[in-house]
C-alpha cells in the first residue's frame, strides 16, 4: 500500500510514518518547513519529502491520504486555500483518513493497546511503560510523542502483543472533532491527570473531561483503568461510569495529605529513591536519576499498567532503575565551568503552568537533598503552546515559577502583557522580545553554581546552544 501523509513532520504523524513504513509500506508526505531532525529521521527511513501542500501531490494517487489535524479548511488573506492539496483530495473524490484512524486500522487491531492519557506526563509515562515491558522480554510496541533515551526512535511496531501508545486528548482532524484517543480502543488505559488545557479547541475542563469519559467507554470489561486517585477531575470522570477494573494511584504514604487515600499502589520515600506499595505491602524499589515528585507518580501509573500484561512490580520497578527518561525532558544540555561553580543548562518541554511548576519544584527538591540549598534557579521559558498565547492561564505565571530564583519570558508573538502577569515575582521576573537579547540577559544574570531550565515546546529559537556558546565566550 502507498499512503501520502499530510503534516508528516509532527511528533505523532511522523510516528506514524514510520510504523507504515516499517510494515511495509511505501511512504510519502508533506509538511510546511520540512526540517530536522524529524526530516532526517523521515528519510533515513527512505520516506520521500516534500515540501508544502501543492496541489500537485494529488497525482501521486497514492492507495490513502492520511491527513494530519495540522490541516484545515483555512483560508489565506487572498482567498486561496491554505491546504490546497486538501482541497484537490475533496475535489476529486480521493480516499482518505485520519492519523489516529489509520493507525488504529492497521497497526494497533489485534493488539493489547496500553493507552497513556493525561495533561501532563504522557510521553514520560509512556516510555517508561515501553520500557518496562522491553525489559521484561515482551518485545512491544509504541508510539511515543518525543524520543526516549533508551530506544531512541519514537515508534516502533514490535513483535510482541502489547503497543503502548501516548494518548492524546487533541483532536483528530478537521473532519474528526474526536480526541484522538478514542480511535485506540484500548484494554489498559492511564489516566495520569487532568486539568484545563487546549483552550483553541475546549471550551472549559467539563468538555475535556468528557472527551476523557469517552475513552473509559472503550475499554473493555477485562480492561483496567489506571487512575490518579489525587485528581478530583479524573474523579469526576469515573463517576459519569466505568465498566472496568480500576486500579487507583497516588498519595505518598510518608506525606501528611491525604490527597489519594484508598489508592492501591503508593509510594514511600524520597523522588529519587522510593519503595512501590501495593494495598499497603512493599512490592519493589525504584532507584534513579529523575527528580520530582510528578516522576514518581509516573512510574506509579507504569508499574500499575504493566502488571495488568503480567509484569511483576518487583521486576517493573527494578526495570526503572535503568531507565534515562526523554530527549527534552530535563535533558541537560551542557555544563559550563566557572571558578567557583558550573553552569547547567537544561531543555524542558514543560509548557503548561503546572508542568513549569512541578519540573522547577523537582529540580529545587533535588538540589536541597543533595546539600545544594544555595545553588540557584534560573528559569528562561516561551509561552508558546495555543493555550498559552491565548493568555488564559497568564495569571499562573507567578505561581508556576514560584521555586525560580530568577524567571525570563520570551514574550515574542504574544497578544498579552507578559510583564503585568508576572508583576507579582517582582525583580525575579524579566520579560525580553527577541532571542538574542534574553540570551545576553541571562548570561549577564548567571553566576557560577547556577541551573538554567529552559522551556518551551518548541525550538526556543536555538536558545540552549546560543546559551552555551555565549556562557562559554565569558568563562
Amino acid at each position: 500500500m502507498h499512503i501520502h501523509i499530510l503534516g508528516i513532520c509532527g511528533t505523532f504523524m511522523g510516528g506514524v510514518a514510520a510504523l507504515a513504513r516499517e510494515a511495509g509500506h511505501r511512504v510519502t508526505g508533506c509538511d510546511a518547513g520540512v526540517y530536522p531532525p524529524m526530516s532526517d529521521q523521515l528519510r533515513a527511513l527512505d520516506i520521500e519529502l516534500i515540501e508544502g501542500f501543492s496541489a500537485t501531490q494529488l497525482a501521486l494517487a497514492p492507495d490513502m491520504f492520511v491527513v494530519g489535524n495540522v490541516v484545515s479548511r483555512a483560508r489565506l488573506l487572498d482567498g486561496t486555500p491554505k491546504f490546497p492539496l486538501m482541497e484537490a483530495i475533496l475535489d476529486a473524490g480521493a480516499p482518505y483518513t485520519s492519523g489516529p484512524q489509520w493507525l488504529a486500522e492497521n497497526v494497533l487491531q489485534d493488539r493489547h493497546v496500553l493507552a497513556v492519557a493525561g495533561t501532563h506526563g504522557k510521553t514520560t509515562t509512556t516510555s517508561m511503560l515501553a520500557w518496562i515491558l522491553d525489559r521484561a522480554g515482551m518485545a512491544p510496541g509504541f508510539l511515543v510523542g518525543g524520543v526516549p533515551l533508551d530506544f531512541g526512535v519514537s515508534a516502533r511496531l514490535g513483535s510482541g502483543a502489547p503497543f503502548v501508545i501516548e494518548a492524546d486528548e487533541y483532536d483528530t482532524a478537521f473532519f474528526d472533532k474526536r480526541s484522538k484517543f478514542v480511535h485506540y480502543r484500548p484494554r489498559t488505559a492511564i489516566l495520569n491527570n487532568l486539568e484545563f488545557d487546549h483552550a483553541d479547541i475546549f471550551d472549559d475542563l467539563a468538555a475535556i473531561e468528557r472527551q476523557f469519559h469517552h475513552l473509559v467507554r472503550t475499554v473493555p470489561s477485562t480492561g483496567r483503568v489506571v487512575v490518579n486517585a489525587t485528581e478530583a477531575s479524573l474523579q469526576r470522570v469515573l463517576a459519569q461510569g466505568c465498566w472496568s477494573q480500576i486500579a487507583r494511584f497516588g498519595g505518598a504514604v510518608d506525606t501528611s495529605s491525604s490527597a489519594g487515600a484508598g489508592a492501591e499502589w503508593q509510594s514511600q520515600g524520597e523522588h529519587s529513591a522510593f519503595d512501590i506499595l501495593h494495598n499497603g505491602e512493599i512490592v519493589g524499589r525504584v532507584e534513579w536519576s529523575l527528580t520530582g515528585r510528578h516522576n514518581q507518580m509516573n512510574a506509579l501509573a507504569a508499574i500499575a499498567a504493566a502488571e495488568h500484561v503480567g509484569v511483576a512490580p518487583t521486576d517493573a520497578a527494578a526495570a526503572l532503575d535503568t531507565f534515562h527518561n526523554v530527549r527534552r525532558r530535563m535533558e541537560l544540555r551542557g555544563v559550563v565551568g566557572r571558578q567557583g561553580g558550573e553552569i547547567h543548562v537544561y531543555d524542558d518541554f514543560a509548557h503548561h503552568p503546572t508542568a513549569i511548576r512541578t519540573t522547577l519544584d523537582g529540580l529545587r527538591r533535588h538540589l536541597d537533598l543533595h546539600g545544594k540549598m544555595g545553588e540557584r534557579i534560573v528559569a528562561a521559558f516561551e509561552p508558546r503552546s495555543n493555550t498559552m498565547r491565548l493568555g488564559t492561564m497568564s495569571s499562573q505565571l507567578p505561581w508556576s515559577l514560584e521555586a525560580a530564583d530568577l524567571a525570563f519570558c520570551h514574550s515574542a508573538g504574544l497578544d498579552w502583557d507578559a510583564a503585568a502577569a508576572l508583576a507579582p515575582l517582582g525583580d525575579r521576573a524579566r520579560v525580553v522580545g527577541a532571542i538574542d537579547p534574553l540570551v545576553a540577559q541571562i548570561v549577564a544574570a548567571t553566576r557560577p553554581g547556577d541551573h538554567i531550565v529552559c522551556m518551551s515546546n518548541g525550538g526556543f529559537g536555538g536558545v540552549h546552544d546560543k546559551l552555551l556558546i555565549a556562557l562559554r565566550a565569558v568563562a
